[in-house]
């Protein structure tokens, strides 16, 4: 129950978001939780309270479409629409909503909920207003995943070694591979730390990020719960250059906090 409303809150700050940098009249949204059926459950500027709680399965609708294929689906003129089935006519035309963008919300390529934004005439939504939707969606995505993560984090352990000890020692073996004079050696730890990074065997979420050695090292020791200057004795670098290794990892992995960049980066493969 917790849970469902922490996810309320996250959903409402992003609608209210996107809300105030389009314009937009009305924007609403859900999030599917166990099931791929998504129940709208905020909604911020609707004059009727029809599209509350309306459940959305996937492939039906714009909604139902945007959840099965995972991508970004907009209708000019929702009632005339010939690419969208009609289920939910009813509930759009007595909220008089005529063009609709819908966005998905995925967080480890899993459509977790849909962001919509919508017009009360049929008039076709322009680029600025679709990229602030995505802008929207991939927040709210960011706010999902570290919620995740810290969930997962505060769960009991399974039996036997816990992924977080692996997790630990990949850690520990960044640190060490630095020092170690012998460059033959120093690779076959390094090749050990990428066998690590991919143990999980979850798929990289965010392809394309390229972060240094010395980077991952010290995402590494910020993963292991390590503060900048405990980064910096264990990596043998002084406390601003940890600082500057930190602030470029997470422009690149597009992170606003130290555990945003730590998820990111496990999302992107770079870390285990």
């Amino acid at each position: 129950m917790r849970e469902h409303v922490e996810s309320s809150v996250e959903l409402r700050g992003a609608l209210l978001r996107l809300r105030r940098a389009t314009g937009l009249p009305v924007v609403f949204g859900g999030l599917t939780h166990e099931t791929r059926v998504l129940r709208i459950g905020e909604l911020n500027g609707a004059v009727t309270p029809a599209l509350r709680g309306l459940a959305i399965s996937a492939g039906s609708g714009l909604g139902g479409k945007c959840l099965a294929l995972g991508r970004p689906c907009a209708v000019t003129d929702y009632p005339s629409a010939r690419h969208i089935t009609h289920e939910y006519d009813g509930p759009v035309s007595a909220e008089g909503l005529r063009s609709v963008i819908a966005v998905p919300v995925v967080v480890r390529r899993k459509v977790r909920g849909v962001l919509y934004g919508a017009l009360r005439d049929a008039l076709p939504v322009g680029e600025r207003v679709f990229d602030a939707a995505v802008a929207a969606a991939r927040d709210l995505e960011q706010a999902l995943a570290v919620r995740d993560e810290v969930r997962e984090l505060l769960a009991p352990p399974p039996p036997g070694p816990s992924w977080e000890e692996v997790r630990q020692a990949y850690g520990e073996l960044r640190e060490l591979a630095p020092k170690v004079t012998d460059p033959e050696l120093r690779e076959r730890l390094l090749a050990v730390c990428g066998r690590l990074e991919t143990a999980s065997g979850a798929p990289a979420a965010l392809p394309g990020v390229a972060l240094t050695p010395r980077e991952t090292d010290v995402l590494a020791a910020v993963a292991s719960g390590a503060t900048n200057a405990t980064a910096a004795v264990r990596l043998g670098l002084r406390p601003e250059t940890v600082k500057g290794y930190l602030r470029s990892a997470m422009r690149k992995l597009g992170a606003h906090t130290r555990m945003e960049a730590v998820v990111a980066a496990r999302r992107a493969g770079a870390l285990p």
